[in-house]
């Protein structure tokens, strides 16, 4: 009976809030699908790329192969993956993530994000936010994401490991010595955090990752409190210096 009157709501609900492109707000055929057009501009990110940081190779150097600044300055995380490159698209669906409360976008990068997750992995940590940018924002945009993740992928998330005791600037615009400057002690381990770090693969999660400040700082305090090592995964990844990312 119950299910007999579901349907016809469920109808009306679809008719009336139909399912609409991520990108360009278009409707669609399902939730959390780009249109043909928003698809197509998307550049998916893979191998082969920058065993450190994901930043793609015009061809294939090898396994662990490292791009120019990650052979300068090693990061602490074994590695960084993002689903794609930072352009209008991933941008849009960044940003109306971040500050537009468009809080299912968080389900639509994590779509995305899913097959570069390390098969291996053992626990999803998002990157924390100060708590007076999350009371004003009202929620953790990474910790939207790495729930997602969790639910598809069955690896289960924390997001009381980590925290941010100190709130930092707006990282965009700022170059990569601006921005580890600004994250400097900016993270800590919470009480009791120890027990469950001991010895996993942690699995970082961001929005966009830009220079890898935040993640190395974030990076650093985990690999302290005992993890074994920390995969970073993004929905997006700034490839063009000049583009913005936080």
């Amino acid at each position: 009976m119950l299910d007999a009157l579901a349907r016809p709501l469920a109808t009306v609900a679809a008719l009336a809030l139909p399912p609409r492109c991520p990108g360009c707000g278009a409707v669609g055929e399902a939730d959390h699908r780009f249109c043909a057009r928003c698809w197509g501009r998307l550049d998916f990110l893979g191998p082969p790329w920058c065993a450190g940081c994901a930043r793609p190779f015009p061809f294939d150097r090898g396994d662990g192969a490292l791009c120019g600044p990650c052979l300068a300055d090693p990061p602490p995380y074994a590695g960084a993956r993002a689903a794609v490159a930072y352009g209008d698209v991933a941008r849009t669906v960044a940003l109306r993530l971040k500050y537009a409360g468009r809080t299912a976008f968080a389900q639509t990068a994590a779509r995305q994000m899913a097959r570069l997750l390390p098969d291996d992995a053992t626990l999803l940590v998002p990157v924390p936010l100060h708590r007076r940018r999350l009371w004003s924002r009202g929620y953790n945009q990474a910790a939207l994401i790495a729930d997602a993740l969790a639910r598809a992928s069955g690896v289960p998330r924390a997001h009381d490991l980590l925290l941010r005791r100190k709130p930092t600037p707006v990282l965009r615009g700022l170059g990569r010595r601006a921005r580890a400057k600004a994250v400097a002690g900016a993270f800590a381990l919470a009480d009791r955090a120890a027990p469950r770090l001991m010895g996993a693969h942690i699995v970082l999660v961001d929005d966009v990752f830009t220079t890898g400040a935040t993640a190395g700082a974030c990076t650093r305090v985990l690999l302290r409190g005992g993890a074994a090592r920390v995969t970073v995964l993004a929905w997006a990844r700034v490839i063009d210096p000049q583009a913005t990312g936080d």
